[in-house]
């Protein structure tokens, strides 16, 4: 039976959702805001074949169970050799699958390191973070990993938001996600809330941007120098705000949060900090977003398409898993979505792959929470769903 509570409301100082977001630049603040704020409980269900066949997906593709049995399954890469490797944050674990056909063949664990979460290959290296510290381990020529050495450690252990992703981008930097400790605060840690950058080594590391509450997914776009980030919402705005921003993450600059949200809200409870200027000028340094989505739809791993097994218009697009919310009436995400890229230019979101949510005699139900993307190397797209533990593969079929 679905749990729901919903239609609660909320008179805070909180941002200025209803102002249109044309008058970015030039917002006031009102004196309040009232807010109504819902939440809604999606009830988890088994995984059947029926439910998978029901799912919508873009005309002349095909979505089949590539692995199951998996221990709440996260972050998604694949080798040179094309084994996939896949973290568990509740599991501990980093788990080594080797396609087998259709399927993948049994599952073997290689690694076991407490809330380890992101993962990412150079070479035959491959690093991986947990929440305070970063390691690297040789992948041997079995797949098994050698030895670790831990490369990074003392990162912000920001409570809220513990869940470290890596990339490592063409200038041969590794770049680090920290999220924020809280909903929208004032941090005290500048690594906080922000995206990290240090050397394969650990060595030099930095702020590279900042602003970003949760970046949980980002990629740099292939064959260019960007970086492109799909940054979670603050929440207990509303149904429709904060919406979901796509970055595109150049060095040093900032994003607004915690006090500019989506493409232009101001946040109407807190004020720079002293000696930080007014929310104004914090507004007018503030990058904006290149694209926004639904709220509260809790963008996971987001992938550049690089294969030939999909249509010619989907080369260069990114996917990314909306792993879905709790704080919206009616609930979104629960789905993969395309981000469509035309002449270098981010041009619009869509869904992609639908139907993992789905209405119910009592509320909303959800078979799947989507979370991990990878390509394997035919071209197909694998999508990971911590809630049963299972990993679709996505095939085209023209």
């Amino acid at each position: 039976m679905i749990k729901s509570r919903t239609a609660f409301g909320i008179v805070a100082l909180l941002s200025a959702a209803a102002v249109p977001s044309v008058w970015a630049q030039t917002l006031t603040r009102p004196g309040s805001v009232e807010v109504t704020a819902h939440v809604v409980v999606t009830e988890p269900q088994p995984f059947t074949d029926e439910r998978v066949a029901s799912l919508k997906l873009s005309p002349g593709f095909h979505i089949a169970r590539w692995a199951d049995g998996l221990d709440t399954p996260r972050v998604m890469v694949v080798s040179a050799r094309g084994d996939v490797y896949v973290s568990s944050r509740d599991g501990g674990t980093i788990t080594l699958l080797r396609p087998a056909g259709p399927r993948a063949a049994s599952p073997a664990v290689v690694l076991s390191k407490k809330n380890v979460h992101g993962l990412v290959i150079r070479g035959t290296d491959l690093f991986f973070a947990a929440a305070t510290e970063t390691f690297v381990a040789p992948i041997l020529a079995d797949g098994t990993l050698g030895p670790e050495r831990r490369i990074a450690t003392g990162l912000p252990d920001v409570g809220q938001h513990n869940d470290r992703t890596l990339a490592i981008g063409p200038d041969g930097w590794l770049y680090e996600s920290v999220g924020s400790t809280c909903n929208e605060c004032i941090e005290q840690n500048p690594e906080s809330a922000a995206m990290l950058r240090m050397h394969l080594d650990g060595s030099g590391r930095e702020v590279f941007a900042t602003g970003l509450r949760n970046t949980i997914g980002f990629a740099f776009r292939p064959g260019t120098a960007e970086l492109w980030g799909w940054d979670d919402g603050v929440d207990w705005l509303g149904d429709d705000a904060q919406r979901e921003e796509l970055n595109l993450i150049a060095k040093g600059s900032k994003y607004g949060w915690p006090l500019v949200f989506g493409d232009g809200q101001l946040n109407s409870y807190r004020d720079p900090p002293k000696g930080q200027g007014t929310i104004q000028e914090w507004d007018k340094a503030s990058t904006r977003p290149a694209l926004t989505y639904t709220a509260h739809a809790s963008g996971m791993q987001l992938l550049f398409y690089t294969g030939s097994a999909f249509p010619a218009a989907y080369r260069g697009d990114a996917f990314v898993t909306l792993h879905g919310s709790w704080n919206r009436s009616p609930p979104s995400g629960y789905e993969v979505a395309r981000v469509h890229f035309e002449k270098n230019r981010a041009l619009r979101i869509e869904p992609f792959i639908t139907g993992f949510l789905n209405k119910t005699a009592n509320g909303w139900g959800r078979f799947a929470r989507p979370m991990g993307l990878a390509m394997l190397k035919d071209g197909s797209l694998l999508v990971g769903e911590d809630q049963n533990g299972m990993i679709y593969r996505v095939t085209y079929g023209g």
